[in-house]
């Protein structure tokens, strides 16, 4: 065995090990994991009832709505890659190979989910950060541009849609406060007391059901 071979395996191996360690960030960060769990954050503070549900359970059914929502790209990838299984190349090569299989599915995702307003402003950023000569080198298409370009796009559709949310839980809280007041009962919280009123109302419409739909529809 050549003395290359057993320089350049290890080095891949710790290459594909860092790789595998940053994919936990890479689906918080930039799949549709950023707006969906946004989202469900916001109604659970929307709803106000504290600790319910957890935290985990948020996330659980984020990543599962967000599992959902990208398997179209998860199945582009899989192709991509599936004729890796088979190569005999060395490990530097297929490392590279396999980034090559998950960058193109994932480059269409961001440009796709991503407002062109923002990918004009991130390719403006990115260009006055380098020198002159090397500005031109930067495209519209780098994913060093359509990554921040769709996480602040995801998350400002997020926020439109909370603020959406919000609306009707801020109605009961106002009414219920109204009420309480003409009622002489100011020592009672109103928040306690129209947190009943605001499950029944989430409830009722299939709240969850809905946001969930809604959410992973955005994405087809």
């Amino acid at each position: 065995m050549k003395t290359d071979d057993l320089l350049n395996k290890p080095i891949a191996l710790v290459v594909a090990l860092a790789i595998v360690s940053l994919l936990p960030f890479l689906f918080m960060s930039l799949t549709a994991f950023v707006k969906i769990s946004t989202v469900l954050q916001i109604v659970k503070s929307a709803i106000g009832a504290q600790n319910v549900p957890s935290n985990n359970v948020v996330m659980a059914l984020a990543t599962a709505l967000t599992l959902i929502a990208m398997a179209p790209v998860g199945e582009k990838i899989a192709d991509r890659a599936a004729p890796l299984l088979h190569d005999k190349n060395d490990t530097p090569v297929l490392v590279e190979k396999g980034v090559e299989a998950v960058r193109e599915p994932m480059r269409d995702f961001l440009k796709a989910n991503s407002s062109a307003s923002e990918q004009t402003r991130f390719l403006e950023v990115a260009q006055s950060s380098r020198p002159e000569p090397e500005r031109s080198k930067v495209s519209q298409n780098d994913l060093s541009v359509l990554a921040p370009a769709f996480v602040v796009t995801e998350l400002t559709e997020a926020f439109a849609i909370g603020f959406l949310i919000f609306l009707p839980f801020l109605i009961i809280d106002l009414v219920v406060a109204n009420v309480l007041l003409a009622l002489g009962m100011q020592m009672l919280n109103p928040t306690q007391v129209s947190l009943p009123f605001k499950l029944l109302l989430f409830v009722a419409i299939g709240g969850w059901g809905l946001l969930a739909q809604a959410l992973v529809a955005g994405y087809h």
